[in-house]
């Protein structure tokens, strides 16, 4: 199966991660790159790319990095123009970045709704309103937008603002999807669950369990109904198929990578 995304161009965004290990972007940069992609991986971080790029030139893939804030219409139609510059052409977008605030309607306050939104749902939209042209005019491409199960059900902790921007980002897909499909371009969306990431050391934790990883581990492993949690590979693998030739009859669809916690009762 090596060679899956031989001689294509994939920008990555929120390729780094939050702390050490395999966060969704940094897992999703080193496999493409793993699969033979010439990867533009992109962080508001730079500091968070640099164990991506370790990874990536350990296993002998290709890289370059980019920093942007993929909220701003600006930074990213200079990333794009880029990635074009350094590249020609532009054949696989993922657009991964997002993160959650708790809080349900009321406890939430404006400012922190809005962040959400445009953190996690205008940043897709720019990424798409940018890339789409570059994809048109090349005559295709492939989009694989990062939801999350927190878009399609209650996962344990009212977080209203991130909910509703995840699911915005499955409609979103599937509008794309639909429009640009006689362009030969595809959009789909993967769902990762309850997977265990940098993020749950780093953030998570003293959101919602005090700071006890080990309780807030716990907790989530007790919603999946397989013994063991996915992590950030288990959502790269769901996009590098997305993003295949292997995946070319398939557009406005989501894969859910949750261990089978969506479809559990009670």
């Amino acid at each position: 199966m090596a060679g899956r995304l031989q001689g294509k161009v994939a920008i990555v965004t929120g390729a780094g991660s939050v702390g050490p290990g395999w966060g969704n972007g940094r897992a999703i940069a080193f496999r493409f790159a793993q699969e033979g992609a010439q990867v533009f991986a992109v962080d508001m971080n730079a500091e968070a790319l640099v164990e991506t790029v370790s990874k990536v030139e350990e296993a002998g893939g290709r890289i370059a990095t980019w920093q942007a804030d993929v909220t701003s219409g600006d930074a990213v139609r200079e990333m794009v123009r880029a990635c074009v510059q350094a590249h020609g052409r532009i054949d696989i977008l993922v657009n991964n970045v997002g993160g959650s605030k708790r809080g349900g309607p009321v406890e939430l306050d404006e400012a922190s709704w809005n962040q959400q939104l445009d953190f996690n749902l205008k940043s897709v939209f720019l990424g798409c309103k940018h890339v789409l042209p570059v994809m048109e005019s090349q005559g295709g491409g492939a989009i694989v937008n990062v939801s999350s199960t927190s878009g399609i059900r209650w996962t344990g902790a009212a977080q209203v603002g991130y909910a509703s921007a995840k699911a915005g980002v499955i409609q979103f897909s599937r509008v794309v999807a639909v429009e640009y499909a006689p362009k030969s371009i595809r959009c789909n969306t993967v769902i990762p669950g309850q997977m265990h990431t940098p993020m749950v050391e780093t953030r998570l934790a003293g959101q919602r369990a005090g700071g006890d990883v080990q309780q807030l581990l716990a907790q989530r492993q007790a919603r999946i109904p397989l013994p063991f949690m996915g992590d950030g590979i288990d959502t790269a693998n769901a996009a590098l198929f997305l993003a295949s030739d292997e995946a070319r009859f398939i557009t406005g669809t989501e894969i859910l990578v949750d261990g089978g916690m969506s479809v559990r009762c009670g």
